[in-house]
């Protein structure tokens, strides 16, 4: 698909400041709006995100359009879902040039994902997700698109550095926790960029990283209780302080059945002292297992 010739790019102080001006808006702290104004950063964002013509994107929050411009010249189909209705003209003029680029106005926490997709990238080969995200509303977003199995190759998303980090920690790490669990059960984390406060209109008060979630063609590890899995990780983590024991005692068990705990973690080979913060994905997936034959379900 041959591109237009693209507008000028709207990733730079000057000119993301006119259209600023221009359409009379200023940046919503209530929809964590920060607009990124570096054209190499971008440019990183989108070689992450591994897209060309026969591919798709999917953008959630385009704002001005400045990522979407530089999606839209390199993937053959770019839906971008935007929730702040007053960039909906900001948009019809910055992405005027780019016949492959279309907005959808919405809330993509609500919107219908398996119809978005069979409406926009029915013809593509493969589709990512890229996206500066709100950093309020980062774990739901990137929790939904995961949860729901939808058809995607890529997530390459800017958020907090410090959720990046969680997402990527390694067991044993004082970011390690339910979320890297979750991240790592359905994609190959990456932290790809990091990028400082300086390069965004208004500067957000900490410093952001672009991260890749490469989804997995399958999980890790082998449950047959997937809901369950997340639980025993959620109450393993409910006070990182306490051992596995006691948070699992108190999620699961009384007093009179602690003795099935005892026995769930020695055949899972898990010492009860441990602590939550210490157990891989697949001494989680044996702890479900036991745990399960023990009686414990959802």
């Amino acid at each position: 698909m041959t591109k237009p010739h693209s507008p000028a790019d709207v990733a730079s102080p000057a000119r993301t400041k006119d259209v600023l001006g221009r359409y009379g808006i200023t940046a919503k702290k209530s929809l964590g709006q920060n607009f990124l104004v570096d054209l190499n950063i971008l440019g990183n964002i989108v070689n992450a995100a591994e897209l060309d013509e026969s591919k798709g994107a999917l953008e959630i929050g385009p704002g001005l359009g400045a990522l979407t411009q530089q999606l839209a010249k390199r993937a053959g189909r770019v839906v971008a879902v935007e929730l702040d209705q007053r960039m909906l003209p900001v948009l019809e003029e910055t992405l005027s040039a780019y016949g492959n680029a279309s907005v959808v106005h919405g809330d993509i926490l609500k919107v219908d994902l398996d119809d978005l997709f069979q409406r926009y990238f029915a013809d593509v080969k493969g589709v990512s997700v890229v996206a500066n995200l709100p950093y309020y509303v980062t774990t739901p977003i990137v929790m939904r698109l995961l949860e729901e199995h939808i058809p995607l190759e890529n997530i390459v998303v800017m958020i907090q550095k410090e959720v990046a980090d969680r997402m990527a920690a390694k067991p044993g790490t004082k970011d390690y926790g339910s979320l890297s669990i979750a991240v790592q059960y359905y994609c190959e984390p990456q932290v790809v960029a990091i990028v400082p406060r300086t390069v965004f209109i208004p500067q957000p008060n900490v410093d952001s990283a672009v991260i890749r979630l490469r989804l997995r063609k399958a999980p890790p590890v082998q449950v047959s209780d997937e809901e369950l899995y997340f639980q025993v990780v959620q109450a393993s983590f409910t006070q990182r302080r306490k051992t596995i024991f006691n948070n699992l005692l108190t999620r699961f068990f009384g007093k009179e059945t602690r003795h099935l705990l005892e026995q769930a973690l020695e055949k899972a080979g898990i010492d009860p002292i441990r602590r939550g913060e210490t157990l891989s994905l697949e001494e989680f997936a044996r702890l479900t297992e036991a745990l399960q034959e023990a009686g414990i379900s959802v």
